[in-house]
């Protein structure tokens, strides 16, 4: 061998090869350099970790120089930007010896190899490791604590955890459950940590609880009843009614699971290791000083937030809620149900009635405050002003006529005709006619009107009837109506007189319907006319 060939060896690192150098160049004997070198080629075996220096770059790899007869080539994306550096000191693995000498090399399982000797011989079974979370993989994570160690998805958390993916880039702190140190295999358990962090919270937490406490927690578990705070190593409970001092319908509407949140220590029960927690407790009663803010007869603003089927419930503010009862909505219509006024998250103004303190019961009104139109009701209707109205109702003794919104009056079938006897009022009216009537009556304490449409008309009993009708006149008529007793007669254009069974003939008559039917015209004699009682007796004798 030629001085030039070892002067291309020795070239590969100054520092690491000046004293092999100065002894090669000063010996007496070029063989006794390369005897050495030989001897030292025994440590070039597959798999094996040398140290070398980076002495080039090429294409996609990175040249080094490990003291062997040919460089070595390691892939350039197994370095940092830093580590990459020409002259730089690297500890490689020998992965595979070409048939020309070449060897590949491998940066990144050298650096696994020292890492797992590290690790295994530092740690054992039980011992807690720290490592940042590097990716998701089937059935857990892969955490690396200098060598990358498998954390499954049922050791992530105290309870198994939705998607474990949102740990990944986390520094976690784990226990090393088992070590498969042939396989180069280690599994590890963050559970197992949090477990034992939280027993040593709970004792401390024991020692230190107080009732009214406020303490820090995590929404655990929502139930219907209520919701399960996390304190820290003891859950305490979150009743549904201790959430908010307004009307909570669900526990989900005030918190959510994961959530933290500040409670206050409402009660602990040492022996049976439960514990009372509140949320409304933070802030005060609005009920304290309810009669200040909400003195009787003040009138407020409110939101509609509940329906049922006596009545609404209105939020006046958070926390306080009042009643306004079907009979408080209206000074004019009859509710049956507060869906007929109103609806959920309606704006409404209400009158403050009744506080009961003790029940924490607020009494609204919605028409208090509003106008009262039964106040001038006598100033706007006067008792005999003629009134155009809409038919609304209609009932066996009446109608029900409105004659401005919200304001109704009785029409009653006595006060339809001054000559029919009505036992109904149609089809003298019917719903939705419109209709002329007079005042007859106004009781603004009971809140009713009286009408009359025969009032419009002058009474004919007074004068017309008297002289048309004298006692012995014959005239035509129409049965109308059959009884056991006789049967009614219209004469004179919708007057009524009574035939008695007795007067239907010259013989006597058992049944007044086998004699004479609805419709049937006849000629009766008029027995008499009594102005007092306005009933007219008619007779078929003689006729």
């Amino acid at each position: 061998m030629s001085l030039p060939k070892l002067e291309r060896i020795s070239v590969v690192d100054d520092a690491l090869m000046a004293t092999e150098l100065e002894a090669a160049l000063g010996s007496d004997s070029e063989q006794a350099l390369l005897a050495n070198l030989d001897s030292d080629r025994s440590r070039f075996e597959l798999r094996a970790i040398v140290t070398g220096f980076i002495v080039a770059e090429h294409n996609d790899d990175i040249v080094i120089d490990i003291g062997y007869k040919s460089e070595g080539y390691v892939p350039r994306e197994e370095f940092n930007e830093d580590d990459s550096k020409v002259g730089s000191k690297v500890q490689v693995m020998i992965v595979e010896i070409m048939p020309n000498g070449e060897m590949i090399l491998s940066k990144r399982q050298a650096d696994l190899e020292i890492g797992w000797n590290q690790v295994l011989g530092n740690n054992k079974e039980g011992d807690t490791v720290r490592g940042k979370v590097l990716r998701k993989i089937k059935g857990g994570l892969l955490v690396d604590i200098g060598v990358p160690v498998f954390l499954p998805a049922s050791q992530v958390d105290l309870r198994r955890a939705p998607d474990v993916g949102e740990y990944i880039g986390q520094i976690v702190e784990a226990e090393i459950i088992k070590i498969d140190a042939e396989r180069k295999n280690i599994v590890v358990s963050r559970r197992k940590v949090l477990e034992e962090e939280r027993k040593r919270n709970r004792e401390n937490l024991v020692k230190e609880l107080h009732v009214g406490d406020l303490r820090e927690g995590q929404v655990k578990n929502i139930t219907d009843f209520g919701a399960f705070i996390d304190l820290g190593g003891l859950d305490g409970l979150l009743h549904i009614t201790d959430m908010s001092w307004g009307r909570v319908n669900h526990p989900s509407e005030v918190v959510h699971i994961g959530q933290k949140i500040d409670v206050v220590v409402l009660d602990y029960d040492a022996e049976r290791n439960r514990i009372s927690l509140g949320l409304k407790q933070k802030t005060k009663n609005p009920w304290e000083d309810i009669s200040e803010r909400y003195p009787v007869g003040s009138v407020h603003n409110g939101e509609v937030v509940n329906l049922m089927t006596y009545g609404a419930f209105v939020r006046l503010e958070d926390g306080i809620e009042g009643l306004v009862h079907v009979s408080e909505m209206s000074w004019t219509k009859q509710i049956v149900h507060p869906n007929e006024v109103v609806k959920s998250a309606d704006k409404v103004k209400v009158m403050i009635l009744e506080i009961n303190h003790d029940k924490q019961e607020i009494s609204l009104g919605m028409k208090q405050a509003e106008n009262n139109p039964w106040e001038t009701i006598k100033d706007r209707f006067p008792v005999g002003q003629k009134v155009k109205g809409t038919v609304k109702n209609l009932t066996n003794y009446g109608a029900f006529v409105e004659i401005e919104p919200g304001v109704e009056g009785l029409l009653h079938v006595n006060d339809i005709s001054w000559t029919k006897k009505l036992t109904h009022p149609a089809p003298e009216v019917n719903k939705g006619d419109v209709v002329d009537c007079i005042i007859l009556e106004i009781d603004k304490e009971r809140q009713r009107i009286g009408l009359g449409m025969k009032q419009l008309t002058e009474d004919p009993w007074i004068k017309e009837i008297p002289d048309k009708l004298k006692k012995g006149l014959v005239v035509d008529g129409k049965v109308t109506k059959v009884t056991n007793f006789g049967v009614f007669v219209e004469i004179l254009d919708g007057l009524e007189g009574l035939l008695h069974i007795s007067e239907m003939g010259e013989t006597k008559t058992e049944k007044p319907e086998d004699s004479l039917t609805v419709g049937q015209d006849i000629k009766v004699k008029v027995l008499n006319v009594d102005l007092e009682t306005r009933k007219i007796g008619l007779s078929m004798k003689g006729v």
